[in-house]
């Protein structure tokens, strides 16, 4: 890490209640670290949680995380319309501003492969000083709204959310990300940009 790279903890939770009870392998930590790690140039420590699908639980969670020093927390599943996906409810119960873009288009590119994505529920926060998202359960799903679509060229079709998240988190007071433009180009405002780290 360079003198102007800074070191970023995040904050990742998979909400299932068969993979908290181990009746199947939770798939969505590693997607999300695999993801994470390929896309910033930051050094990360990661905080890592897998729970069951339970409101209170789950708001508990994100706010032990915000204030333990996560920038960012990322949770995955529990966002579809059943009767036990409340993690919406249980981030939006937590969350001192509502940040609507992001879920906005984490649907528009799931629904460019299927139609039932107006049926996820999607959403982000800010919480103090943190940004907190929450992702698809599938970890292909997970990158595809992280990193967005590409063209066959290698050029983007639709952006990801992720090229956002930098710039929000710079916003709020959080820590400098920078990506690999390999993976997700961070997209900000001139002023905002610090020269790169080597």
């Amino acid at each position: 890490m360079s003198a102007n790279q800074d070191a970023v903890t995040i904050g990742i939770v998979s909400v299932s209640d068969r993979a908290s009870s181990g009746v199947y392998e939770d798939k969505g930590l590693p997607a999300l670290k695999e993801w994470l790690g390929r896309a910033l140039r930051n050094t990360i420590r990661f905080e890592e949680r897998l729970i069951p699908d339970e409101k209170e639980r789950i708001s508990a969670t994100l706010i032990e995380l915000v204030d333990a020093g996560c920038s960012l927390v990322l949770t995955t599943g529990g966002t579809g319309p059943a009767l036990r996906d409340v993690t919406p409810e249980a981030t939006l119960a937590v969350g001192h501003k509502e940040m609507p873009g992001f879920g906005e288009q984490m649907r528009q590119i799931s629904l460019k492969f299927v139609p039932t994505a107006i049926l996820s529920r999607q959403c982000a926060v800010i919480r103090d000083q943190a940004l907190i998202m929450n992702l698809p359960g599938q970890p292909k799903s997970i990158a595809e709204t992280l990193e967005g679509l590409k063209n066959a060229d290698g050029s983007q079709a639709v952006a990801g959310i992720f090229s956002a998240v930098p710039y929000c988190i710079d916003l709020i007071g959080g820590p400098y990300l920078e990506t690999d433009e390999a993976v997700c180009k961070a997209f900000r405002p001139k002023s905002a940009i610090r020269a790169p780290s080597a």
